[in-house]
Protein backbone atom coordinates (compact mmCIF):
# COMPACT_ATOMS: atom_id res chain seq x y z
CA UNK A 1 0.00 0.00 0.00
CA UNK A 2 3.01 2.13 0.80
CA UNK A 3 4.51 1.52 -2.60
CA UNK A 4 1.48 1.91 -4.09
CA UNK A 5 0.33 5.18 -2.92
CA UNK A 6 3.77 6.89 -3.40
CA UNK A 7 3.45 5.96 -7.25
CA UNK A 8 0.18 7.59 -7.16
CA UNK A 9 1.12 10.74 -5.42
CA UNK A 10 4.35 11.27 -7.84
CA UNK A 11 1.10 10.69 -10.63
CA UNK A 12 -0.52 13.00 -9.03
CA UNK A 13 2.11 16.29 -8.57
CA UNK A 14 3.11 15.54 -12.47
CA UNK A 15 -1.06 17.15 -13.28
CA UNK A 16 -0.54 19.63 -10.29
CA UNK A 17 1.51 20.39 -7.38
CA UNK A 18 -1.53 21.49 -4.88
CA UNK A 19 -3.08 18.35 -6.17
CA UNK A 20 -0.18 16.04 -4.07
CA UNK A 21 -1.31 17.46 -0.53
CA UNK A 22 -4.79 16.17 -1.08
CA UNK A 23 -3.12 12.58 -1.84
CA UNK A 24 -0.56 13.01 1.28
CA UNK A 25 -4.13 13.83 3.18
CA UNK A 26 -5.65 10.11 2.26
CA UNK A 27 -2.14 8.45 2.27
CA UNK A 28 -1.72 9.68 6.36
CA UNK A 29 -5.11 8.19 6.48
CA UNK A 30 -4.68 5.05 5.20
CA UNK A 31 -1.17 4.14 6.67
CA UNK A 32 -1.66 6.10 9.98
CA UNK A 33 -4.05 3.69 11.90
CA UNK A 34 -6.92 1.03 11.48
CA UNK A 35 -7.14 -2.94 12.32
CA UNK A 36 -6.39 -4.06 8.58
CA UNK A 37 -9.93 -6.15 8.95
CA UNK A 38 -10.89 -6.21 5.73
CA UNK A 39 -7.93 -7.34 4.02
CA UNK A 40 -7.14 -10.06 6.47
CA UNK A 41 -10.41 -11.90 6.29
CA UNK A 42 -10.03 -11.37 2.46
CA UNK A 43 -6.93 -12.82 2.88
CA UNK A 44 -8.17 -15.85 4.81
CA UNK A 45 -11.37 -16.14 2.56
CA UNK A 46 -8.71 -16.76 -0.15
CA UNK A 47 -6.79 -19.12 2.40
CA UNK A 48 -9.80 -20.78 3.13
CA UNK A 49 -10.89 -21.97 -0.71
CA UNK A 50 -7.20 -23.15 -0.75
CA UNK A 51 -5.10 -20.41 -1.94
CA UNK A 52 -1.22 -21.43 -1.58
CA UNK A 53 0.35 -18.61 0.98
CA UNK A 54 3.58 -19.54 -1.04
CA UNK A 55 1.97 -19.95 -4.65
CA UNK A 56 2.91 -17.82 -7.83
CA UNK A 57 -0.29 -15.61 -6.89
CA UNK A 58 -0.02 -15.00 -3.47
CA UNK A 59 1.65 -11.74 -4.26
CA UNK A 60 -0.96 -10.24 -6.64
CA UNK A 61 -3.63 -11.57 -4.08
CA UNK A 62 -2.11 -9.76 -1.22
CA UNK A 63 -2.03 -6.38 -3.72
CA UNK A 64 -5.43 -7.32 -4.35
CA UNK A 65 -7.00 -7.55 -1.14
CA UNK A 66 -5.34 -4.53 0.21
CA UNK A 67 -7.31 -2.51 -2.38
CA UNK A 68 -10.44 -3.12 0.49
CA UNK A 69 -8.36 -0.61 2.92
CA UNK A 70 -8.95 2.24 0.25
CA UNK A 71 -12.85 1.70 0.30
CA UNK A 72 -12.44 1.70 3.94
CA UNK A 73 -11.06 4.83 3.50
CA UNK A 74 -13.58 6.54 1.44
CA UNK A 75 -15.84 5.04 3.61
CA UNK A 76 -14.73 6.68 7.01
CA UNK A 77 -14.08 9.57 5.27
CA UNK A 78 -17.16 11.15 4.02
CA UNK A 79 -19.11 8.94 6.98
CA UNK A 80 -17.02 11.82 8.87
CA UNK A 81 -17.98 14.23 6.93
CA UNK A 82 -21.97 13.37 7.30
CA UNK A 83 -22.00 12.78 10.74
CA UNK A 84 -20.10 16.49 11.26
CA UNK A 85 -17.53 14.51 13.40
CA UNK A 86 -14.43 16.15 14.07
CA UNK A 87 -12.12 13.19 15.47
CA UNK A 88 -11.03 10.13 14.14
CA UNK A 89 -8.15 8.11 15.49
CA UNK A 90 -7.48 11.29 17.68
CA UNK A 91 -6.84 13.78 14.67
CA UNK A 92 -8.98 16.11 13.53
CA UNK A 93 -11.50 14.32 10.05
CA UNK A 94 -10.35 14.99 6.98
CA UNK A 95 -12.53 17.59 6.34
CA UNK A 96 -12.06 19.19 9.79
CA UNK A 97 -8.16 19.33 8.80
CA UNK A 98 -8.91 21.07 5.24
CA UNK A 99 -11.17 23.69 6.59
CA UNK A 100 -8.53 24.44 9.16
CA UNK A 101 -5.80 24.55 6.34
CA UNK A 102 -8.16 27.12 4.27
CA UNK A 103 -8.68 29.49 7.42
CA UNK A 104 -4.98 29.20 7.95
CA UNK A 105 -4.22 29.98 4.69
CA UNK A 106 -6.66 32.76 4.22
CA UNK A 107 -8.40 31.44 0.88
CA UNK A 108 -11.31 33.07 -0.17
CA UNK A 109 -14.90 31.24 0.71
CA UNK A 110 -15.97 29.64 3.51
CA UNK A 111 -13.50 27.13 5.33
CA UNK A 112 -16.15 25.04 6.69
CA UNK A 113 -17.53 24.29 2.90
CA UNK A 114 -13.88 23.72 1.69
CA UNK A 115 -13.42 21.82 4.16
CA UNK A 116 -16.41 19.26 3.13
CA UNK A 117 -15.68 19.94 -0.41
CA UNK A 118 -12.55 18.37 0.15
CA UNK A 119 -13.41 15.84 1.89
CA UNK A 120 -15.81 14.11 -0.55
CA UNK A 121 -13.36 14.77 -3.16
CA UNK A 122 -10.44 12.64 -1.14
CA UNK A 123 -13.06 9.79 -0.11
CA UNK A 124 -14.06 9.78 -3.90
CA UNK A 125 -10.38 9.58 -5.20
CA UNK A 126 -10.01 6.68 -2.32
CA UNK A 127 -13.23 4.97 -3.82
CA UNK A 128 -11.53 4.76 -7.59
CA UNK A 129 -7.62 4.33 -6.74
CA UNK A 130 -9.33 0.71 -4.75
CA UNK A 131 -10.79 -0.05 -8.24
CA UNK A 132 -7.32 0.71 -9.95
CA UNK A 133 -5.11 -0.91 -7.42
CA UNK A 134 -7.15 -3.83 -7.79
CA UNK A 135 -7.64 -4.29 -11.22
CA UNK A 136 -3.23 -3.28 -11.70
CA UNK A 137 -2.75 -6.34 -9.25
CA UNK A 138 -1.49 -8.59 -11.75
CA UNK A 139 -3.97 -11.32 -11.30
CA UNK A 140 -5.28 -13.37 -13.95
CA UNK A 141 -8.52 -12.23 -15.98
CA UNK A 142 -10.43 -15.73 -14.91
CA UNK A 143 -9.39 -14.58 -11.26
CA UNK A 144 -10.80 -10.77 -11.92
CA UNK A 145 -13.98 -12.57 -13.35
CA UNK A 146 -14.76 -14.77 -10.31
CA UNK A 147 -14.14 -12.07 -7.78
CA UNK A 148 -15.56 -9.55 -9.87
CA UNK A 149 -19.38 -10.11 -8.55
CA UNK A 150 -18.50 -10.09 -4.62
CA UNK A 151 -16.18 -6.66 -5.46
CA UNK A 152 -19.51 -5.12 -7.32
CA UNK A 153 -21.74 -6.09 -4.86
CA UNK A 154 -19.52 -4.65 -2.13
CA UNK A 155 -19.49 -1.14 -2.98
CA UNK A 156 -23.15 -1.13 -3.63
CA UNK A 157 -24.16 -2.63 -0.16
CA UNK A 158 -21.89 -0.10 1.94
CA UNK A 159 -23.23 2.67 -0.17
CA UNK A 160 -26.82 1.35 0.50
CA UNK A 161 -25.98 1.21 4.30
CA UNK A 162 -24.67 4.63 4.32
CA UNK A 163 -28.09 6.13 2.94
CA UNK A 164 -30.14 3.97 5.11
CA UNK A 165 -28.05 5.28 7.98
CA UNK A 166 -28.43 9.00 6.89
CA UNK A 167 -32.32 8.57 6.29
CA UNK A 168 -32.82 6.72 9.29
CA UNK A 169 -31.52 9.69 11.62
CA UNK A 170 -33.26 12.43 9.42
CA UNK A 171 -36.73 10.21 9.81
CA UNK A 172 -35.88 9.60 13.64
CA UNK A 173 -36.52 5.60 13.03
CA UNK A 174 -35.16 4.82 16.69
CA UNK A 175 -37.01 0.85 15.78
CA UNK A 176 -34.11 -2.23 16.51
CA UNK A 177 -35.60 -3.35 13.05
CA UNK A 178 -34.22 -0.53 11.67
CA UNK A 179 -30.93 -0.27 13.14
CA UNK A 180 -29.39 -4.36 12.23
CA UNK A 181 -30.86 -3.54 8.35
CA UNK A 182 -28.21 -0.59 8.66
CA UNK A 183 -25.71 -3.16 10.70
CA UNK A 184 -26.09 -5.87 8.03
CA UNK A 185 -25.49 -3.40 4.78
CA UNK A 186 -23.24 -0.63 5.87
CA UNK A 187 -21.06 -3.02 8.46
CA UNK A 188 -21.01 -6.78 7.76
CA UNK A 189 -21.08 -6.93 4.24
CA UNK A 190 -18.17 -4.92 3.34
CA UNK A 191 -16.30 -5.73 6.42
CA UNK A 192 -16.50 -9.73 6.83
CA UNK A 193 -18.83 -10.95 4.64
CA UNK A 194 -17.63 -9.37 1.19
CA UNK A 195 -14.13 -9.75 1.95
CA UNK A 196 -14.30 -13.23 2.54
CA UNK A 197 -16.59 -13.97 -0.90
CA UNK A 198 -14.09 -12.00 -2.44
CA UNK A 199 -10.80 -14.03 -1.24
CA UNK A 200 -12.51 -17.41 -1.75
CA UNK A 201 -14.56 -16.21 -5.10
CA UNK A 202 -10.46 -15.77 -6.05
CA UNK A 203 -9.32 -18.96 -5.14
CA UNK A 204 -12.23 -20.84 -7.02
CA UNK A 205 -14.24 -21.53 -4.05
CA UNK A 206 -17.15 -23.75 -4.13
CA UNK A 207 -21.05 -22.60 -3.82
CA UNK A 208 -21.16 -24.71 -0.74
CA UNK A 209 -18.30 -22.98 0.91
CA UNK A 210 -18.66 -18.97 -0.20
CA UNK A 211 -22.42 -19.58 1.18
CA UNK A 212 -21.12 -20.73 4.47
CA UNK A 213 -18.42 -18.03 4.98
CA UNK A 214 -20.74 -15.31 3.91
CA UNK A 215 -23.49 -16.63 6.52
CA UNK A 216 -19.97 -16.48 9.12
CA UNK A 217 -19.09 -13.14 7.98
CA UNK A 218 -22.96 -11.52 7.64
CA UNK A 219 -23.38 -12.65 11.48
CA UNK A 220 -19.65 -11.88 12.73
CA UNK A 221 -19.82 -8.31 10.97
CA UNK A 222 -22.93 -7.80 12.57
CA UNK A 223 -21.52 -8.26 15.87
CA UNK A 224 -18.80 -6.75 15.24
CA UNK A 225 -20.65 -3.06 14.42
CA UNK A 226 -22.94 -3.69 17.73
CA UNK A 227 -19.25 -4.38 19.74
CA UNK A 228 -18.40 -1.13 18.21
CA UNK A 229 -21.48 0.83 19.26
CA UNK A 230 -20.97 0.07 22.53
CA UNK A 231 -17.41 1.43 22.78
CA UNK A 232 -19.10 4.32 20.83
CA UNK A 233 -20.85 5.22 24.07
CA UNK A 234 -18.66 3.57 26.98
CA UNK A 235 -15.23 3.36 25.62
CA UNK A 236 -12.18 5.18 26.34
CA UNK A 237 -11.17 8.10 24.42
CA UNK A 238 -7.59 7.24 24.15
CA UNK A 239 -8.91 3.65 22.97
CA UNK A 240 -11.46 4.40 20.43
CA UNK A 241 -9.60 7.57 19.57
CA UNK A 242 -13.12 9.12 19.20
CA UNK A 243 -14.46 11.96 21.74
CA UNK A 244 -16.63 9.87 24.35
CA UNK A 245 -20.23 9.61 23.78
CA UNK A 246 -19.58 10.79 20.08
CA UNK A 247 -22.61 8.73 18.90
CA UNK A 248 -24.56 9.76 20.76
CA UNK A 249 -24.09 13.53 20.28
CA UNK A 250 -23.91 12.33 16.21
CA UNK A 251 -27.60 10.65 17.11
CA UNK A 252 -26.56 7.62 15.75
CA UNK A 253 -29.71 5.41 15.96
CA UNK A 254 -27.59 2.11 16.84
CA UNK A 255 -29.64 -0.83 18.00
CA UNK A 256 -28.19 -0.19 21.56
CA UNK A 257 -29.86 3.05 21.40
CA UNK A 258 -32.77 1.64 19.82
CA UNK A 259 -33.53 -1.29 22.69
CA UNK A 260 -32.64 1.54 25.22
CA UNK A 261 -35.41 4.20 24.00
CA UNK A 262 -37.37 1.11 23.68
CA UNK A 263 -36.96 0.14 27.45
CA UNK A 264 -37.27 3.45 28.89
CA UNK A 265 -34.18 5.00 29.04
CA UNK A 266 -35.37 8.57 29.10
CA UNK A 267 -32.20 10.43 29.23
CA UNK A 268 -31.72 9.38 25.55
CA UNK A 269 -34.79 11.81 24.57
CA UNK A 270 -32.47 14.97 25.93
CA UNK A 271 -28.97 13.36 24.57
CA UNK A 272 -29.11 12.19 21.30
CA UNK A 273 -28.45 14.46 18.74
CA UNK A 274 -27.24 16.94 20.96
CA UNK A 275 -24.16 18.61 19.21
CA UNK A 276 -22.56 20.15 22.65
CA UNK A 277 -23.21 16.71 24.64
CA UNK A 278 -21.37 17.53 28.61
CA UNK A 279 -19.54 14.41 30.02
CA UNK A 280 -22.58 14.62 33.26
CA UNK A 281 -25.10 13.53 30.78
CA UNK A 282 -22.77 11.29 28.98
CA UNK A 283 -22.44 9.12 32.35
CA UNK A 284 -26.40 9.86 32.72
CA UNK A 285 -26.76 8.01 29.42
CA UNK A 286 -24.45 5.16 30.62
CA UNK A 287 -25.62 4.37 33.83
CA UNK A 288 -29.32 4.35 32.48
CA UNK A 289 -28.73 2.13 29.30
CA UNK A 290 -27.37 -0.38 31.80
CA UNK A 291 -30.22 -0.35 33.93
CA UNK A 292 -32.59 -0.66 32.02
CA UNK A 293 -30.89 -3.71 30.46
CA UNK A 294 -30.07 -2.51 26.89
CA UNK A 295 -26.15 -3.53 27.49
CA UNK A 296 -26.99 -6.76 28.40
CA UNK A 297 -29.41 -6.98 25.28
CA UNK A 298 -26.57 -5.97 23.04
CA UNK A 299 -24.10 -8.05 24.57
CA UNK A 300 -26.87 -11.24 24.39
CA UNK A 301 -27.18 -10.16 20.72
CA UNK A 302 -22.76 -10.48 20.22
CA UNK A 303 -22.91 -13.70 21.57
CA UNK A 304 -25.47 -15.38 19.81
CA UNK A 305 -24.14 -13.82 16.64
CA UNK A 306 -20.69 -15.02 17.26
CA UNK A 307 -22.15 -18.32 17.57
CA UNK A 308 -24.49 -18.38 15.03
CA UNK A 309 -21.26 -17.40 12.91
CA UNK A 310 -19.14 -20.29 14.22
CA UNK A 311 -21.77 -22.83 13.68
CA UNK A 312 -21.78 -21.58 9.94
CA UNK A 313 -18.14 -21.44 9.67
CA UNK A 314 -17.72 -25.35 11.32
CA UNK A 315 -20.47 -26.57 9.10
CA UNK A 316 -19.01 -25.27 6.12
CA UNK A 317 -15.45 -27.00 3.94
CA UNK A 318 -13.20 -24.18 5.05
CA UNK A 319 -9.29 -25.63 4.40
CA UNK A 320 -7.05 -25.49 7.41
CA UNK A 321 -4.97 -23.42 8.63
CA UNK A 322 -8.13 -21.06 7.75
CA UNK A 323 -10.80 -22.34 10.05
CA UNK A 324 -8.95 -22.44 13.03
CA UNK A 325 -7.82 -18.77 11.99
CA UNK A 326 -10.83 -17.49 11.18
CA UNK A 327 -12.70 -18.55 14.33
CA UNK A 328 -10.19 -16.84 16.48
CA UNK A 329 -11.01 -13.27 14.18
CA UNK A 330 -14.52 -13.81 15.02
CA UNK A 331 -13.48 -14.02 18.37
CA UNK A 332 -11.30 -10.94 18.40
CA UNK A 333 -13.62 -9.00 16.20
CA UNK A 334 -16.23 -9.46 19.12
CA UNK A 335 -14.47 -9.24 21.87
CA UNK A 336 -12.77 -6.03 22.21
CA UNK A 337 -12.05 -4.18 25.18
CA UNK A 338 -13.68 -0.85 26.38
Amino acid sequence: MTTYLASRRASGEAMDPSFASAVDALSDFVLGGGKRIRPTYAWWGWRAAGGDPDGELADEVLTAVSSLELIQACALIHDDLMDASHVRRGKPTVHIAFGERHREQGWLGSSERFGMSAAVLIGDIALAWADDMLFAAGLPAEVLRRMSEPWRDMRTEMLAGQYLDVLTQARGDSSPDAALRIDRLKTAAYTVERPLHMGAAMAGGSPELIDGLRAFGADIGVAFQLRDDLLGVFGDPEVTGKPAGDDLAEGKRTLLVALGMQFGADVLDIALGKPDLDLDTVEEVRRALVKVGAVDAVEERIEELTKSALAALDAAPVAEPAAAKLADLAISSTKRAF
